[in-house]
């Protein structure tokens, strides 16, 4: 269990689409957007480890036309995310007041959907759990309940990773919000998420 907590830790830690999505979120939006979208990330994760468990991913990787049109999906959802980033840098004042006049409602649901669909379009998200969870699955016991315990470990591993990153981008915030420092970050995620997009294009079952 050890063994697999570290190295959940270390995957988590590593950059990829759930940290420029928190972290352009946490920017416009505050600690609670940082948050939301690290919730949707998690919601995410439940999908595919509801899949692996049910056998769904397995087939799903194992069907190469099936793992291309999700792979498609999830790379051309980056990319939409990440041109929308980078108009976000050219407009950040504007685009602060809009934000500002969104209902709170729609800007929680609009959070929550982008961790949501960063990780339940992300076929490399159920690679991870079709691959990497049932090397740490105890011998000769039940495999659902233990593989839905390390799911669990890995989701909290997941939500304490990523509230003290929000927290530390929220404490930063006032150097980070200054127009120029926001854009240039802004920039910065929307050209790493479209490059995890052609990443994710590439990437074979």
């Amino acid at each position: 269990m050890l063994t697999f907590a570290a190295a959940s830790l270390v995957l988590i830690m590593i950059p990829g689409p759930d940290q420029a999505l928190i972290t352009r979120n946490a920017l416009s939006g505050g600690r609670a957007a940082g948050l939301l979208t690290m919730v949707g990330g998690v919601l995410g994760l439940s999908v595919h480890v509801a899949a692996a468990s049910l056998g769904i991913s397995a087939l799903l990787i194992a069907s190469a036309t099936a793992f291309t049109v999700l792979k498609i999906v999830g790379a051309g959802y980056l990319v939409w995310m990440g041109i929308a980033t980078l108009r976000s840098a050219r407009l950040t004042r504007s685009r602060a007041a809009e934000d500002g006049e969104e209902e709170a409602s729609a800007r929680d649901r609009k959070y929550l959907r982008h961790g949501f669909l960063s990780n339940s379009l992300n076929p490399k998200v159920a690679l991870f759990f079709v691959t990497f969870l049932p090397q740490f699955l105890p011998a000769g016991e039940s495999v659902l309940p233990n593989a839905l315990l390390l799911s669990l470990v890995f989701a909290v591993i997941y939500l304490l990773w990523f509230s003290a990153y929000v927290i530390l981008v929220d404490r930063l915030g006032k150097v980070l919000r200054r127009p120029r420092v926001r854009a240039r970050i802004e920039q910065v995620t929307g050209l790493l998420l479209i490059g995890f997009a052609a990443r994710l294009a590439l990437q074979s079952p």
